[in-house]
């Protein structure tokens, strides 16, 4: 679960500017939190299905910010995706 702690940390590392909360890097580097955490819940419970579901609307969520901020700005796109380790 990601706690206040854990998310202030993240929000502090990727916002824009001071306060930033909603930019497109906060959101996915928080949602990549999240799918990384849940991700390793699906290690110990491999039937948790309703979870399941959660994690692939997280994963698209993901997916179509990170669409939305390629087709903004690359050099934005590519920093966080490589911040985040995200493309291989």
């Amino acid at each position: 679960m990601l706690t206040k702690e854990k998310k202030t940390k993240v929000i502090n590392e990727y916002e824009r500017t001071a306060g930033d909360t909603g930019s497109p890097e906060v959101q996915i580097a928080i949602l990549t939190t999240r799918i990384n955490e849940l991700t390793s819940h699906f290690k110990t419970h491999p039937k948790d299905h309703s979870s399941r579901r959660g994690l692939l609307k997280m994963v698209g969520n993901r997916s179509s910010l990170l669409k939305y901020i390629s087709n903004k700005d690359v050099q934005r796109y590519r920093k966080i995706i490589s911040s985040l380790g995200l493309r291989k």
